[in-house]
């Protein structure tokens, strides 16, 4: 008999695990702060793990196309502070950590490119975490200035996605 209690237990703790989305995001900001690629916490039978893949390659190429300054502030953000924070006025930031995605499915189209002309509430990209696709919306009405990331691409919280003018 104990090892059917045993065994409800298990069942019954790994169906009431909640995850605390809050803790998930400050590991994940403790990730970018610290330069680590992974960071494991276990607290009882609770365990959380975050992970990122560094892709600072292909971000720098994409960023230096449209503008010079870009290239700097990945690689050394101290010595370019000024330059790129006038060109990322207008910038759309992440209001999450997770994977972005430039079109709605493999295949299609993108939701937007350099040059475009877009309105308030028209998405711009999707960024998806833990397995919800999010949508990210225009905040007003503008033209794609630059696109700052790639399609599949891991984002941080609060990272520059597109730039709209």
């Amino acid at each position: 008999m104990g090892h059917d209690t045993g065994e409800d237990h298990g069942k019954q703790a790994a169906a009431t695990m909640a995850i605390d989305g809050a803790l998930v995001r400050e590991l994940a900001e403790l990730l970018a702060d610290t330069g680590l690629t992974e960071i494991e916490v276990e607290d009882g039978a609770r365990k959380i793990r975050v992970a990122r893949t560094l892709t600072a390659a292909p971000v720098t190429q994409m960023v230096a196309a449209p503008a010079a300054p870009f290239a700097a502030a990945p690689v050394a953000a101290p010595a370019g502070e000024a330059a790129p924070a006038a060109d990322l006025a207008g910038a759309v930031k992440s209001p999450m950590v997770g994977t972005c995605y430039l079109s709605p499915e493999p295949g299609a189209a993108a939701f937007v490119s350099v040059g475009q002309t877009v309105k308030a509430g028209d998405t711009l990209l999707i960024v998806e975490a833990m397995k919800v696709m999010n949508p990210i919306v225009a905040p007003a009405a503008g033209t794609i200035k630059a696109i700052l990331v790639e399609n599949a691409q891991p984002v941080e919280f609060d990272q520059p996605l597109v730039v709209i003018a």
